[in-house]
């Protein structure tokens, strides 16, 4: 599947990546996942918690959808 995502990733470039072109994009991918999910559970704090500056929560939301949409940009 890495290989497939690094082909269509590149193929428009018609360049063909290395193994650590594809590396370096799933470390990256990676890392996008792990602050998504860091972003979700703050969110889900920042709800919880009493007296929360809606602004700061939608602020959150925000960054969470932006890297959601950054994940599934380089996944599809």
């Amino acid at each position: 599947m890495l290989r497939d995502l690094c082909v269509t990733l590149w193929s428009t470039e018609y360049v063909t990546p290395t193994m650590e072109d594809c590396m370096a994009l799933n470390a990256h991918l990676d890392s996008l996942k792990r602050k998504h999910q860091a972003m979700s559970e703050a969110v889900e704090s920042a709800q919880r918690a009493p007296g929360m500056d809606d602004l700061q929560v939608a602020s959150m939301k925000k960054e969470k959808l932006r890297l959601k949409e950054e994940i599934n940009r380089l996944s599809s």
